[in-house]
């Protein structure tokens, strides 16, 4: 189930450098919220965003801007390329009978028997871009890999999701067993010692 956090926003009025500079520096991120009848430019407390950008996990949100709550997902974080401050958020407001693409976080399920024989296990996407209406939208997708051995693929061709779509080719693998040089070397001398 995805979790939803609340944010409180006020509306902007003047979109001067100047006003946006002065916002920033009061621990303030100016954003804007689109998806509806139109644009709202907003600010909002940097703080309240912490839980929302720093962390891997998707969330709707309960957006209260001055008494009215619209419900959006975050769609674009800016930061500053030196010191990592938030500059800028886009939200999208969203509804329920209108799908809605998010990246959600792949969840590997299960002990890899590959790993017990020596294989490493790669975790090589660990997010896929997913379309869906949002009550059915994943908080993450489970990869079962229990059955993986050296050398082969959990692929989002073995994922069978009923209620949303993954935006990627069925051959994408999103965990794999790979082969490690001591495997090859034991592979190897096991081979040298048969001759």
């Amino acid at each position: 189930m995805m979790q939803t956090i609340e944010i409180i926003g006020y509306k902007r009025a003047n979109l001067k450098k100047q006003v946006t500079k002065q916002l920033r520096s009061e621990a303030n991120v100016p954003g804007v919220l689109y998806g509806g009848e139109s644009q709202i430019h907003f600010y909002t407390p940097v703080a309240l965003l912490k839980q929302l950008v720093y962390t891997p996990h998707p969330h709707f949100i309960d957006f209260n801007l001055e008494g009215t709550t619209y419900k959006c997902i975050l769609q674009d974080v800016q930061y500053h390329p030196v010191s990592d401050m938030i500059l800028h958020i886009d939200l999208m407001q969203i509804f329920d009978n209108k799908k809605i693409k998010m990246l959600i976080p792949t969840e590997l399920v299960g002990s890899a028997p590959g790993v017990t024989q020596g294989g490493k296990l790669v975790h090589k996407h660990k997010k896929l871009s997913v379309s869906a209406y949002p009550k059915y939208m994943p908080s993450k997708i489970e990869v079962d890999i229990s059955t993986l051995e050296v050398g082969q693929m959990a692929r989002i061709c073995h994922l069978k999701p009923a209620e949303y779509t993954i935006l990627a080719l069925p051959n994408t693998p999103i965990a794999a067993v790979e082969t490690t040089r001591s495997l090859r070397a034991a592979e190897a001398a096991a081979t040298d010692s048969k001759k």
